[in-house]
């Protein structure tokens, strides 16, 4: 028999559903695939009363902060909430996680809640992940923090935190593995229909869209100019002679104003124009290439892993309307 060990959950009004019930089910089904309660579960609230969920859905919570009970948590996980990003710190939850992290083994968090630990202080100088919707404001705000935007779950000593959702599934069961084994765990993934690895990151999911224009007037016209025409040569020669600037000053300016360099902004608008053609189904892959104004098919392949983290042909195998 294995000790049990607790698995609380911090859930905090707003809270996103499935933050909480997704991992709570993990958990669960590993007692019943190991046919003993390798765990207890505890969700903790900030306050007396029912949590209501960002979805309506009110949850009761097991205890609440400063009154949960004296038994050990081995795992404390911050759920995340959709307005975490925006969200002013409240002081009594980060005083609470500053007191009783050190106690735990392992601490971590489910999508937004990464920002409730940053704002306690408990991230600075560790590797994380959040919701891809979110990175890029969690790096910017705690720049002591590093950010991985496309990873499903990160690892960093007593640490663990997971990108958006669902990804607290897969940040529990690679909790159950660590525990009780990959037998264990496989058998869960199995029983919940989950993948036991997840293939790629969450950036295939990004829905971010074309980056939109900006600087001043001229740039901008350029800007739309290539988002119309992804597949027209668009070197910095001849972006510079539509603005009627030499090469140098064109590429200066477009850095300055835009923050991208004029190649970086064309790959990725050409990356958006393929993933939507991809999505559509219409178009086989070795096609999207010239359709997008890449050179060859492989020069799409490098450009999409380096910003989706698959190859087009396996994000059309999973996103495509229609497969021809």
């Amino acid at each position: 028999m294995r000790s049990t060990k607790t698995i609380a959950i911090l859930a905090m009004p707003g809270v996103q559903l499935l933050d909480v019930s997704g991992p709570l089910d993990v958990f669960a089904e590993a007692n019943v695939q190991a046919h003993a309660q390798a765990y207890r579960l505890r969700v903790i609230a900030t306050r007396r009363g029912a949590i209501r969920s960002s979805s309506g859905v009110r949850l009761m919570p097991d205890a609440v902060i400063g009154d949960e009970p004296e038994e050990p948590i081995h795992t404390l996980l911050v759920a995340g909430t959709p307005h975490a990003a925006s969200a002013m710190s409240d002081l009594g939850v980060a005083a609470w996680l500053r007191q009783r992290t050190p106690k735990v083994r392992r601490f971590g968090s489910v999508c937004s809640g990464a920002f409730v630990l940053a704002q306690a202080g408990l991230l600075n100088g560790r590797r994380v992940t959040t919701h891809w919707a979110v990175a890029e404001q969690l790096a910017h705000d705690f720049p002591s923090v590093t950010v991985d935007a496309d990873a499903i779950h990160v690892r960093d000593g007593r640490l663990r935190t997971a990108a958006g959702v669902t990804a607290g599934l897969d940040l529990s069961l690679a909790l159950v593995e660590e525990d009780l084994g990959r037998d264990i765990a496989m058998k869960v993934a199995a029983q919940l229909v989950m993948f036991f690895k997840r293939p790629g990151g969450q950036m295939q999911f990004s829905r971010k869209g074309e980056a939109a224009p900006t600087g001043r007037s001229a740039l901008q016209e350029v800007q739309r100019w290539i988002a119309a025409n992804p597949a027209v040569d668009h070197s910095v020669a001849n972006l510079a002679a539509r603005m009627g600037l030499s090469e140098r000053h064109f590429a200066r300016l477009f850095r300055q104003e835009v923050g991208v360099t004029p190649a970086g902004w064309v790959e990725d608008i050409r990356v958006a124009a393929a993933r939507r053609l991809l999505e559509a189904g219409d178009v086989a892959p070795k096609q999207v290439a010239p359709l997008c104004g890449f050179a060859d098919a492989d020069t799409l392949r490098r450009a999409f892993q380096r910003q989706v983290g698959i190859t087009p042909a396996e994000y059309r195998k999973r996103f495509a309307h229609a497969i021809v």
